[in-house]
């Protein structure tokens, strides 16, 4: 709703101290984004690990509130991938950014203690995410959920998107041409899912 004259002085600063926060939330949005999108790629990671950092980041902003952009992106992409099952020595993050180590730790030590309070995402999340990007019916996730299921023992300790993707992808009966863009939106290689497929018992 427009702030108009009427509305009195009070109304008005009120509406410009909003515009002023959630332009300096977008903004710092904007620059972690950049950070996570440019250490992913110099660390070599699954774009599925950054998209988690972002998601991090939005989920728990006031709680990494106060750190330079450089600090969170390392702190979140370092936690991020080992929430995905692809953890990595935090060496190999530093070594991609200007970013201090001691409040890299700190910042991470912060979100894992605020995540604790969190449940942690669910197989059946990862398989509605990945569903969503490739365009899948609900019939077919319905499936996949159906089947890791039935796998929970063999798949323990596997990446979850790439279990979440062979889940899919054996669902829809091994469609063809679904494997890759499985693939890229897991952030893995259609080999990966293929062997995880291959551990599976239809």
């Amino acid at each position: 709703m427009a702030v108009k004259p009427e509305h009195g002085v009070q109304w008005r600063r009120l509406a410009r101290f909003h515009r002023e926060t959630m332009h300096g939330y977008e903004r710092r949005l904007a620059a972690i984004g950049g950070e996570i999108r440019r250490i992913r790629e110099c660390a070599g990671l699954p774009q599925s690990v950054a998209e988690e950092a972002e998601s991090l980041v939005k989920r728990y902003f006031d709680t990494v509130a106060g750190f330079p952009p450089e600090v969170v992106a390392v702190a979140v992409l370092w936690v991020a991938a080992k929430a995905a099952g692809v953890p990595r020595p935090l060496e190999d993050f530093l070594r991609c950014s200007k970013a201090e180590e001691r409040r890299v730790r700190r910042v991470a030590w912060r979100l894992k203690e605020v995540m604790k309070l969190d449940r942690r995402p669910s197989i059946e999340d990862y398989v509605k995410t990945l569903a969503a990007r490739v365009n899948l019916p609900a019939a077919v996730v319905k499936s996949a959920v159906e089947l890791l299921e039935r796998n929970r023992r063999v798949l323990a300790g596997k990446n979850p998107w790439v279990s979440a993707a062979a889940a899919l992808w054996l669902a829809s009966f091994k469609k063809l041409g679904l494997l890759k863009a499985l693939a890229e939106a897991a952030g893995t290689t259609t080999v990966s899912i293929r062997k995880a497929a291959g551990r599976m018992k239809v």
